[in-house]
């Protein structure tokens, strides 16, 4: 993959996501950040170092730290960008990306690097000291690495069409490549064998920012319901809810929930989150900036009345919103879930157990088992909105699942994906106000910069429209 690792050093230098400087490689860094590729991880505490810089990468600013989770809910009905903003992301709310657009190389470049961070631990042969402490970060490699490969997927590819072209799959470090796309369903067996892996190595649990064995199952799961395998997310959720000790969060402590910025070492809510910190962060570039209004923040993104007018009086998720007015915007509904900007930075949750537990509900939906469906979705209600009980049956009951993940999981970056996956029409506040299912734009375009140096990704491989 020879060019793309000269572009990934060359985004990595411009947008100062990960050092402060560029070195010769963009893996030749500090080992807070990761360790040089001329570097062999020969110990069990470089392979632990690496660790700590894969998750590091994972914070780049066009990964997990913003972007992302930014335009899966900007490019779906769930935000917009106000009229009076900071410049960011404009050409995602009106719909105009292009394929040199830098946030859409970024995701490209960002996540091959962290993938390349993966490949080099998951390869490493190092001398033990302790065997299940290096299994661990190889478990954490591997699921690291199927997480990347899923959400490259997701944004990069058609997911419905096992046969349609993915992403290229990179399992180690070779300067003279230049990889093909493979198909979606050769890029899914690579991503379930990686999580079958994760989960046979890791007994370990730390704190909510690393991977552990339940984090790699609950992967599983969501990648099981994205694939149309709803036996297995059904499994796999099960076996997260009823064997994980994760807890989920409660009416009662939720607003202090979103309030904290520090990962958890209690096993509540949150099965892993990209960590941010008081002194590793991405200072103005964060997540939360996007939301927090002016001075403290950006405040470009904005709740759309839509998904507003979904949560009930007595629904405490609404509590994370406040009415005001923005520009244009008469009301404008604020988003508070984010509200950290100083000091530590607000973390990028990444899975939680009420996701799982949604999983699970619509999987058993799949699979004819209505009571269960029911019962995994009042379950998660119960600790939102208790005056909601729901009853319904049929397709209602799948609107009704549907309808419940856009409220739990909004802003955290999942609802384009739910709605492509599901092969639904998009109504947005802004124009383009309909988006149809088939539009091409609900999928991003390989970036320019690929197309330009890597012979084996030609203008023919280009995503469908682009």
């Amino acid at each position: 993959m020879k060019n793309k690792y000269k572009i990934i050093l060359t985004t990595s230098c411009l947008a100062i996501t990960l050092i402060a400087g560029c070195k010769d490689s963009f893996l030749d860094q500090s080992p807070s950040s990761g360790i040089s590729t001329n570097i062999a991880l020969n110990t069990e505490a470089d392979v632990k170092s690496a660790v700590l810089g894969m998750y590091s990468g994972m914070r780049a600013v066009d990964l997990y730290g913003r972007t992302f989770p930014i335009i899966g809910d900007l490019l779906a009905d769930n935000s917009f960008i106000v009229s009076n903003n900071s410049g960011r992301y404009t050409a995602f709310d009106r719909y105009v990306v292009t394929p040199a657009n830098g946030n859409t190389t970024g995701i490209w470049n960002s996540a091959y690097q962290a993938i390349d961070r993966a490949n080099r631990i998951i390869n490493s042969t190092p001398a033990v000291s302790v065997q299940a402490n290096v299994d661990q970060y190889k478990g954490e490699a591997y699921a690291a690495r199927a997480l990347l490969y899923f959400d490259l997927l997701r944004a990069f590819s058609n997911t419905n069409t096992q046969t349609s072209l993915g992403v290229p799959i990179v399992l180690s470090f070779d300067y003279t490549a230049l990889p093909a796309r493979n198909t979606v369903a050769q890029v899914y067996t690579q991503i379930n064998a990686d999580l079958a892996k994760a989960y046979t190595l890791m007994t370990q649990f730390s704190s909510t920012a690393r991977i552990s064995k339940y984090t790699a199952r609950a992967i599983q799961a969501r990648v099981a319901l994205y694939s149309g395998d709803y036996t297995n997310a059904l499994t796999y959720a099960n076996d997260v809810i009823t064997n994980s000790a994760f807890s989920l969060l409660t009416k009662a402590n939720y607003n202090t929930y979103w309030a904290n910025a520090a990962p958890q070492t209690a096993k509540i809510e949150t099965l892993f989150e990209v960590n941010s910190d008081a002194i590793s962060n991405l200072g103005f570039d964060s997540y939360s900036n996007m939301f927090v209004q002016p001075p403290g923040g950006y405040g470009d993104v904005l709740c759309t009345t839509a998904l507003y007018n979904l949560y009930s009086a007595t629904d405490v998720r609404k509590t994370l919103f406040k009415v005001g007015s923005r520009g244009t915007s008469n009301p404008a509904y604020f988003i508070l879930k984010f509200p950290n900007v100083g000091g530590d930075k607000d973390d990028t949750k990444v899975i939680r157990l009420s996701e799982v537990y949604l999983i699970a509900a619509e999987a058993a939906y799949r699979t004819n088992d209505i009571v269960q469906a029911l019962g995994k979705l009042n379950t998660l209600v119960a600790q939102r909105d208790a005056s909601q009980v729901y009853a319904s049956i049929g397709t209602q009951l799948l609107d009704d699942i549907v309808s419940e993940r856009r409220k739990e999981l909004a802003f955290e970056g999942d609802r384009l994906f739910d709605l492509n996956r599901l092969g639904r029409a998009i109504t947005r506040q802004k124009a383009p106000n309909a988006v149809a299912a088939t539009d091409y734009r609900r999928i991003q375009p390989i970036p320019q910069s690929e197309l330009d140096v890597n012979t084996n990704i030609p203008k023919s491989a280009q995503n469908p429209g682009w």
